[in-house]
């Protein structure tokens, strides 16, 4: 593994990404002070939908209801046709439903601010929970891990993992503590761009130098 190479990856994609936006959920984040509902509900839509659908059904519900109280209140048929076309809507518009409604009963209407107690909601995995806590509650302490995370962490040698659980926690014994809250953003711009899952473009990558390219059998232009 090259992990010595990690530090100089994060410091250049830390000024390369910035030529693109902010991922949908990081956007939402800004754009409503960190407010951990929205921050939690977006992010629930996001899983496997691209950014641009990602932000367009999170502005139309978030019009429709602001907070769980509201959102609890709307029907699941409502919630499916605000979210549609992002992947899974019919499963994300019960679970978004069911988390306002536990959110209410459970936590006194404020979403939880622990690892555990977020796990508890339905349809809040691993990576939610820490991208929640990251940008809403200013954790240091989390590594939020998805699929381009997942993949571009094992491409680059960091880590040898199978499952996007097993790359959280194997990063947090290779990368320096103070890029922890960092690692998503940089590594997710990179994936949606550069670092493709098929064809990924080696040629552009301002890392390329430092990649040992792991698995990786076909490069695009």
């Amino acid at each position: 593994m090259r992990a010595l190479n990690i530090v100089p990856v994060l410091r250049l994609l830390s000024r390369a990404r910035r030529q693109w936006a902010e991922p949908a959920v990081e956007k939402i984040s800004e754009d409503t002070r960190e407010d951990p509902f929205r921050v939690l509900i977006a992010t629930m839509l996001s899983a496997q939908t691209k950014d641009a659908v990602t932000a367009a059904a999170s502005r139309r519900l978030f019009a429709a209801a602001r907070g769980p109280r509201a959102m609890a209140a709307l029907s699941t048929a409502r919630v499916e046709r605000l979210i549609y076309p992002v992947s899974f809507y019919r499963v994300k518009a019960r679970h978004v439903r069911e988390t306002c409604r536990q959110i209410l009963s459970r936590f006194g209407g404020r979403v939880p601010a622990t690892m555990d107690e977020l796990l508890t909601l339905p349809g809040v995995g691993r990576k939610t929970a820490n991208l929640v806590l990251i940008l809403s509650h200013a954790s240091r302490a989390n590594i939020c891990v998805d699929t381009h995370v997942h993949r571009i962490a094992n491409r680059l040698g960091w880590v040898r993992t199978k499952t996007p659980t097993e790359t959280e926690h194997a990063l947090y014994t290779v990368v320096p503590r103070r890029w922890w809250p960092r690692v998503n953003l940089y590594l997710v711009t990179w994936g949606q761009h550069v670092c493709r899952p098929v064809y990924p473009r080696c040629s552009a990558c301002i890392v390329s130098r430092l990649c040992p390219r792991v698995g990786v059998t076909a490069v695009g232009k």
